[in-house]
């Protein structure tokens, strides 16, 4: 593929029978039977699309691929590259605020499909690889590689994951005295390096098509001794000696214990989180974009990546709160709460937490900033105080259901099932109904709650909205120290400067006010 100088623009003159369309949902699912190497529940999984613990889901992100297709989205979602191929608008490096628009609006068209459950999309990993490409000069002998992956990625709107958390281990142990846990390199070939170890957490890699494997050390990053750790390079799914290790299942237990009525977000919004084992894999040179470079390794969050999934999630978050405060409204409009003054407040707080959210948003677009590259960088301080926030507002969020419903959906029919037996359905019927819908209704509704916030499905949920954008310390660290390197402390400090050089033990300094005497008796003229 040639790499052009600028591997994203519009030139709008392409006819529709030139451009290369997306692929469609049955081909994104057929690109999975690659003969990958899935673990799970014991066994060797041979192909997620059928099997029970992942089809579902994996149906999910087909819908998504579909629907760039769609004619009523397609010009929401999509935009034409100079290449001919069809994309994700977010893949586009944005040169205007109105590129970041058109973004949002892609972004959230993707998320309402699944009401903001899919954190993991395929446009998740647009905000990676576009930083990347932009700052394609940061990594040096690589940056071909950089933009030839970029173009690839973009024009197949090919899913990517991200792979950058280390194992557990020794948390008082820095990365070279763990080599036998922590991702490096143990071989260099003339055609590439053989690395081995381990990555954690790695969200929706069962769907995946490639994984970028990286490092990511929140506590000042790789050190110039440790180079043998400072990699960064996209590896396929199905390359030789990489196994992935899947945690439980939600889909799986809802198939085994319920329906989709019983289930309606776990059994089909499971984005899977693997571990990645990395048992002496060759990545080609073609693949590598950092090799022994703690600098360029260190690198990959503030240059650019940071600014953009933050934008990704506030859109995603924003989306997954608008159906969250629509949960609220029809549960207490239908159990008849909804002219309580106190319900009323505690729905009011709900929906400004909303509020702040698209704030942020908004926020990130109108106080965008030059980034590397010169291409635009959604606002940075918007961002990180995104990355502040929105963990404790969905634990918010979820609290505020726990005082309002309190066990209205706990005492909720075991299974659909119940429905369905005459005798159990009369008295549903006639005890579980609520005063503005039926027990079925009722129930329904109820339902898509308790998944939301009180099965495995949701207390994953919450880890993972708490914790996936960095943990609550060093979110709040991050904070400080760009306040510190950006100027903003200092502008601070200069405001309480100003305030205290106008006034001393003799008193105001500032003929503003030195000149009024200072007694409590004397006149004050009117000027």
């Amino acid at each position: 593929m040639t790499t052009s100088t600028n591997p994203q623009a519009d030139t709008g003159v392409a006819s529709p029978a030139d451009v290369k369309e997306p692929p469609t949902g049955a081909q994104f699912l057929e690109s999975l039977r690659d003969g990958r190497v899935i673990y799970f529940d014991g066994e060797e999984i041979n192909d997620v699309t059928t099997h029970p613990a992942f089809a579902t889901s994996a149906r999910s992100y087909a819908r998504m691929y579909d629907s760039l297709h769609d004619p009523k989205r397609r010009d929401v979602l999509t935009y034409v590259t100079e290449r001919n191929t069809r994309t994700h608008k977010f893949y586009k490096m944005a040169e205007t605020k109105d590129d970041l628009y058109q973004a949002r609006d892609a972004i959230a068209e993707w998320a309402r499909m699944n009401f903001g459950a899919l954190s993991r999309g395929p446009d998740y990993k647009a905000a990676l690889v576009a930083s990347l490409a932009a700052d394609a000069d940061f990594y040096g002998e690589y940056a071909g590689n950089v933009r030839r992956w970029y173009e690839k990625v973009t024009d197949e709107v090919a899913f990517v994951n991200l792979s950058l958390l280390n194992p557990a281990g020794d948390r008082s142990k820095r990365p070279a005295e763990q080599r036998d846990v922590y991702m490096h390199v143990v071989k260099e070939r003339e055609d590439g390096i053989v690395v081995r170890g381990a990555r954690m957490i790695s969200t929706g890699a069962a769907f995946s098509q490639v994984t970028y494997v990286s490092q990511y050390i929140p506590a000042g990053g790789l050190a110039d001794d440790e180079a043998d750790f400072a990699l960064g390079f996209f590896l396929p799914m199905n390359a030789p000696g990489v196994k992935f290790i899947g945690r439980g299942s939600f889909e799986s237990l809802a198939k085994k214990v319920g329906s989709p009525f019983d289930y309606p977000l776990s059994s089909r919004f499971d984005e899977s989180d693997l571990g990645v084992v990395l048992d002496d894999v060759f990545i080609p040179w073609e693949n590598v974009t950092a090799y022994r470079n703690p600098q360029t390794v260190n690198g990959l969050f503030s240059r650019g990546f940071a600014q953009r999934f933050t934008f990704h999630a506030a859109v995603r978050t924003a989306v997954k709160l608008d159906f969250i405060c629509g949960l609220l409204l029809k549960a207490t409009e239908m159990q008849g709460m909804s002219g309580f003054r106190g319900v009323q407040a505690q729905v009011g707080e709900l929906i400004g937490l909303r509020h702040g959210i698209w704030g942020l948003n908004a926020g990130m677009i109108a106080d965008a900033h030059p980034g590397p590259g010169g291409y635009l960088l959604p606002n940075t301080e918007y961002g990180m105080q995104w990355r502040q926030i929105y963990g404790e507002t969905f634990t918010k969020a979820r609290t505020i259901f726990l005082n309002i419903l309190a066990g209205s959906f706990i005492q909720i029919p075991s299974t659909a099932k119940d429905f369905k037996n005459p005798v159990i359905r009369g008295y549903l019927d006639q005890y579980w109904k609520a005063s503005k819908g039926t027990a079925e209704e009722r129930v329904k509704l109820m339902r898509i709650i308790w998944d939301m916030f009180s099965t495995e499905f949701g207390g994953r949920t919450e880890i993972h909205e708490r914790t996936f954008a960095g943990s609550y310390e060093a979110n709040r660290i991050e904070t400080w120290s760009a306040a510190e390197h950006r100027g903003l402390s200092d502008q601070f400090r200069s405001m309480v400067d100003e305030c205290m050089s106008q006034y001393d033990l003799d008193g105001f300094t500032d003929p503003s006010w030195s000149a009024v005497p200072w007694t409590t008796n004397a006149p004050v003229a009117i000027q």
